[in-house]
């Protein structure tokens, strides 16, 4: 390159034909303008006889000038003019060493740094001089040898930023040998002042290395900002934003999904005079689980970039209880431990109707992750299929046991269940509670410390079989298991043999239940076909440094921050293993295309620190990258020679005197388009409310309490039951406080049946199925606290899982089918119904030879001996007898009683009625008299 001070030229070899311009003047003086053209016809030759201006025999002096002007800027176009040339000389006659960082801190400034080396080297081609190029995070592997400028040229412009730290160190031994085999006679390191690991060696050893050549260490580019710590907390995405000291103004972080859309965008806000800040996506969680990708607006970095995967996701977990509403208190739900061990990690989902039927599948149609059902035994077909196909497409479902659970299940389960439960410990068993064994070490929980203070008091078994022990995750000391797990589609199956509070087991008040919890939902999402995720049937996954577990790279960022395809120095990365971002795993997306695990460059907020470069400032220059870069002023040149070609053009024209003015014809249309808008507004009717035969049943049963009986279509039967319900309801308010009005009948297929504390459903052989709905109807009703008292009229003395065969029982067992029922007992001499407000041991009706069914509680195992009534919780949504009560409650308006006792007897009459009392309050008041403060009362009645 040739420079005149300020002015330099590329080829200026081309200015030589600045000479010719003398012989242009010349060839432009001698030939005139082409003559003018004139018209013939006579009218137009006289209209132009008259004319003052002449046409030249030779060109006006102007038109000569601009076009020597023209030629002249053609000239000195080619001629490759530059503004303000860099001449870079490095000192030395030997090889030159240009070492260049080209980090994840370079990309930033990435143009600046690579123009320095670019005319450093075409310097150092015009000398003829050998170069040594190397890049400090290619690694090793590269061509460390001097070789032609050029050919180093062509290296330096396919070499691009890499979103990895630098690896200054690793190319300390090749140096040296490059260095033994022939000195460098100049070093210069364009670095990107950011510090590593290994740098201050790197710094010395330099030093070293060079000698007695000549140092220069380029500083002073601009440092990029840090994005790290993406976190999904319960109402936000959190993130941590660095940015270098001094940095100014707002800075903008956007939110993207995986198809590169925008979701939302925020500003990092920083405190005053700091330069970490937060930076906060309030989004909804269906929003932020869709969020797989962090970048700082405008700054093109992979160091502004954080990468989102299935682990970065807030899980909705649905949660579903087959309790009824009485046991649903805070700290009496199975779903309170739940709720407290998942809330810190997890989005949770209850469902807002109590019918299963609607609860379940608008959980799964709101896309939750992980379903927990605490103690729900058998789900109807419906709603079961439903489950199904969802654990068949990904979905985890996780399982408590409890009574229900025990007293039956459908085939969502990962193992056959034996019938019943296990009690552990009290005193009608032979076996102590049970502590934990431990973890598999195939299942998710490896690696959990077993705890202590864990121990089982009851549980479920599964049915032995040879695969009992692959789909076992956790043990009991016995050996039998606590959870077990299959693989169901691409989802799995997991089921606790305890409950999910503490009546069963003490797990619950442990952390290791809430990180058990964890990595069960952090299983969610994450499903993939066996072959391809490497687990086996059990769905475990399997143990950590296996070859068929590794995750290869699908897509890795570059300097940029931009993902593309993985470079060849890539391999894959262990799962069970924190990977930080190197040349080897560079930042990125590893694994499948339906599991991926995101390698980020920073996990953690941290400031980026500056490269220490005081070793070498006694032996090294130390220069600041140029702020001014030369300018190429070709593209001015080349625009001024066209516009002075067209201003010759235009004069050629008006010299020719083809001068036409210019006649627009502008066409103006005016168009009024006037649109008439006629808004009618209507007045419309007041309208009255209607008063249906629903709505006043719903009044009528809202505005008093009232018993209620199923209408079952034989009229007979139904008038029996209202004549017994209105027998009971004079009976309560002549001997108790409660005065409730008459009975009323409902048809459980249409009306609303939370208006009753109590239905009275009389069942015969006649009694048709209900309907899938109806049967959803009921469930929801007694989950939600109500109690049906189904009476057979039969004298049911075997019990409805026993032998009893009659007609009434087996269309009791069709009926009952269909709906979640909980293991059932006779009503045990300690349980509340004895003492609800008689003290009973017996509830006969018009025959007195069957027991009372209600739902069977857990025995305290370690528990008060000789308390008067057993302490539990709940009401049973369940009683069954085959005593007939209707019949021996009945009466007709006089007081008249309408059927005799069986044996004839007042006694089992007034009894009788005093059972119908002790089902009412029970159902009424639940468990109250189980308290404490009854007990002094109860035995002084008990006369102990």
């Amino acid at each position: 390159m040739m420079s005149f001070l300020p002015l330099g030229f590329t080829a200026p070899l081309a200015l030589a034909a600045l000479l010719l311009l003398p012989a242009i003047w010349w060839l432009l003086r001698l030939i005139p303008p082409r003559p003018r053209q004139v018209a013939f016809p006579p009218a137009r030759l006289l209209a132009d006889i008259d004319k003052r201006e002449e046409t030249p025999d030779k060109s006006p002096l102007w038109l000569t000038l601009l076009r020597l002007g023209l030629a002249a800027a053609l000239i000195v176009a080619l001629a490759g003019p530059v503004w303000r040339p860099v001449a870079d000389a490095p000192a030395g006659d030997g090889p030159l060493w240009l070492v260049v960082d080209n980090g994840w801190a370079s990309a930033v400034d990435w143009e600046t740094q690579r123009a320095t080396a670019e005319r450093l080297l075409e310097t150092a081609a015009e000398q003829a001089r050998p170069v040594l190029l190397a890049a400090t995070a290619e690694g090793p592997d590269q061509p460390l040898v001097p070789q032609s400028a050029r050919a180093a040229l062509e290296r330096l412009r396919a070499l691009e930023p890499r979103a990895w730290p630098t690896a200054r160190g690793e190319l300390t031994l090749n140096l040296r040998k490059a260095a033994a085999e022939e000195a460098p006679g100049a070093v210069i390191w364009l670095s990107t002042d950011s510090a590593a690991s290994a740098d201050p060696r790197f710094v010395d050893d330099l030093r070293a290395i060079s000698g007695d050549a000549a140092l220069t260490v380029y500083t002073g580019l601009q440092r990029p900002m840090v994005l790290a710590a993406a976190q999904n907390d319960v109402d936000a995405l959190t993130a941590t934003l660095v940015r270098p000291a001094g940095t100014q103004g707002p800075v903008t972080v956007r939110a993207l999904d995986r198809k590169g859309l925008v979701i939302g965008e925020t500003q990092a806000t920083f405190g005053e005079d700091e330069t970490s800040g937060s930076v906060r996506f309030a989004l909804p969680v269906e929003l932020r689980n869709d969020i797989a990708r962090l970048e700082v607006s405008g700054e093109a970095s992979a160091a502004g970039v954080q990468l989102l995967d299935d682990r970065s996701q807030r899980r909705t977990v649905g949660l579903v209880s087959g309790a009824s509403i009485d046991q649903a208190q805070p700290l009496l739900s199975p779903l309170y431990y739940l709720d407290r061990a998942l809330s810190p990690f997890t989005e949770l989902r209850r469902p807002r109707a109590d019918n299963l039927d609607e609860a379940v599948p608008t959980l799964i149609d709101e896309g939750v992750s992980v379903l927990i059902m605490a103690d729900v035994g058998r789900l109807r077909d419906p709603v079961r299929d439903e489950v199904a196909r969802w654990v068949d497409q990904g979905g985890v479902l996780v399982r408590f046991a409890g009574p229900r659970l025990a007293g039956g299940s459908d085939d969502l389960v990962p193992t056959p269940l034996r019938a019943g439960d296990r009690a552990l410990g009290g005193s009608l068993s032979w076996d102590d509670p049970q502590p934990l064994s431990g973890f598999s070490a195939q299942s998710p929980f490896a690696g959990l410390e077993v705890p202590k203070d864990v121990t089982v008091n009851r549980q479920v078994l599964a049915e032995p079989g040879p695969d009992l022990s692959e789909h076992s995750w956790a043990l009991l000391a016995d050996g039998t298991p606590l959870v077990t797990a299959s693989q169901r589609g691409r989802g799995r199956l997991i089921l606790f043999h305890v409950s999910a509070d503490t009546a069963w087991s003490n797990l619950p008040l442990s952390g290791t239940f809430v990180e058990m919890l964890r990595r069960i939902v952090s299983l969610s999402g994450t499903a993939t076909p066996m072959a391809e995720a490497g687990g086996d049937a059990t769905g475990a996954a399997r143990p950590a440094g296996d070859p068929a577990s590794v995750l290869p790279p699908v897509r890795v960022l570059n300097g940029y921050g931009r993902l593309g395809p993985p470079p060849a120095s890539a391999v894959p990365m262990d799962p069970a293993r924190e990977v930080a971002a190197s040349r080897r795993h560079p930042p990125g997306l590893y694994g499948h295309d339906d599991a991926l695990r995101a390698v980020n460059l920073f996990t953690k907020a941290a400031e980026v620190t500056a490269l220490d470069i005081a070793p070498l400032r006694d032996t090294a220059e130390i220069a600041a990258y140029p702020t001014q870069t030369a300018s190429d002023l070709r593209p001015l040149f080349f625009t001024l020679a066209l516009l002075l070609l067209f201003a010759d053009a235009l004069a050629m024209i008006w010299l020719r005197g083809d001068r036409r003015p210019l006649r627009g014809r502008f066409a103006t249309s005016a168009g009024a388009a006037l649109l008439a808008l006629g808004l009618v507004a209507l007045p419309g009717e007041r309208a009255l409310a209607q008063e249906t035969s629903a709505d006043l049943m719903a009044l009528d049963a809202s505005l008093d309490t009232r018993l209620a009986y199923v209408l079952t279509g034989d009229a007979r039967r139904d008038e029996t039951s209202r004549q017994g319900l209105y027998g009971l309801t004079r009976f309560l308010a002549s001997r108790t406080a409660l005065e409730p009005e008459a009975p009323m009948g409902v048809d459980i297929a249409r009306d609303e049946l939370a208006f009753f504390p109590l239905l009275y459903w009389p069942i015969s052989e006649d009694t048709a199925r209900p309907s899938p709905e109806a049967l959803a109807r009921i469930d929801t009703y007694m989950r939600n606290g109500g109690t049906i008292l189904f009476d057979t009229a039969d004298q049911l003395s075997s019990g409805i899982s026993g032998v009893g065969t009659s007609p009434s029982v087996l269309r009791l067992r069709a009926v009952l089918d269909g709906l979640d029922i909980p293991p059932l007992e006779p009503v045990p001499a300690d349980h509340v119904l004895t003492k609800a407000f008689y003290l009973l041991d017996t509830f006969p009706g018009r025959y007195t030879g069957s027991p009372l069914w209600v739902e069977a509680s857990q025995r305290d195992t370690g528990g008060i001996s000789g308390r008067p009534v057993r302490a539990g919780d709940g009401v049973s949504p369940v009683l069954i007898t085959g005593n007939d009560f209707a019949a021996a409650w009945a009466i007709d308006e006089a007081g008249t009683y309408l059927y005799p006792t069986v044996p004839p007897d007042q006694t089992q009459r007034d009894f009788a009625f005093r059972s119908g009392v002790n089902i009412v309050m029970y159902a009424l008041t639940g468990n109250y008299k189980a308290d404490q403060v009854h007990i002094p009362a109860l035995l002084e009645r008990l006369g102990q």
